[in-house]
């Protein structure tokens, strides 16, 4: 039952290239933004928080909606990466990657954020006395002491990836070989009659990778070094 067959294999390999590419290419984007909500004063921090977690809120099909309108053909930023360099992301792996990136970028910035908010500013207020600078604080105290929350947020935002379906399959379609992840494999295999197996495969592969993910985010977050607990579930 569970000896997976190519096409099982193409679809998992497809996944974890989507995944680990929308998680690469979040990574600094969300640590970028977790560090400015848990350290920066500035106007619109509230609103810029709200809108950070609007993808766990709205359907995931409004979010591939939003990102069809923008990485369109007509599209603002569709329009430009076409006309400047002959990039589109339309009905290709890299648009699943856009979308599975969106819907993990939330889940990635709640635990990075709650890591470095859990740093004793103490520490960074002592190294700054002792003539450290700014980089030097952030890059010897902060971002060492942060880095096992940070690494959950990454962990997290994989799973999250991995099980992502809605905004994909709007934005990008259902094209094997090129767009069907796993959970559109799942619903594609569900369509059909006498696709049990299948479908019993498949569906295991994708527990058994979320389930390690979020073991591993855990355990992470766990070796935070925090006295306050960063739960991010």
């Amino acid at each position: 039952m569970f000896a997976l067959t190519p096409d099982d294999w193409e679809i998992l390999s497809l996944s974890l290239k989507v995944s680990l590419v929308a998680v690469g290419a979040m990574l600094p984007i969300a640590f970028a933004i977790a560090y400015a909500l848990a350290r920066g004063r500035f106007p619109g921090k509230l609103l810029i928080d709200a809108l950070v977690h609007l993808p766990l809120v709205v359907p995931p099909v409004v979010t591939g909606w939003l990102l069809l309108l923008a990485f369109g053909t007509q599209g603002p930023i569709g329009r430009w990466l076409n006309e400047w360099f002959g990039i589109t992301v339309m009905f290709r792996w890299t648009g699943a990657a856009i979308a599975a990136a969106i819907m993990a970028m939330p889940l990635m910035i709640r635990a990075m954020r709650l890591s470095i908010e859990a740093v004793d500013r103490r520490l960074e207020s002592a190294a700054i006395t002792l003539g450290a600078g700014r980089w030097r604080t952030f890059t010897t105290i902060t971002f060492p002491l942060s880095l096992p929350g940070v690494l959950a947020g990454v962990v997290l935002g994989f799973a999250r990836s991995i099980g992502e379906f809605g905004a994909t399959i709007t934005f990008v379609s259902n094209i094997p070989g090129e767009t069907r992840t796993l959970p559109i494999a799942i619903y594609a295999a569900l369509q059909v009659p006498g696709s049990e197996e299948a479908v019993t495969r498949l569906s295991t592969l994708s527990i058994l990778l979320s389930l390690g993910a979020l073991v591993a985010s855990e355990l992470l977050a766990r070796r935070s070094g925090s006295k306050r607990p960063v739960h991010v579930i």
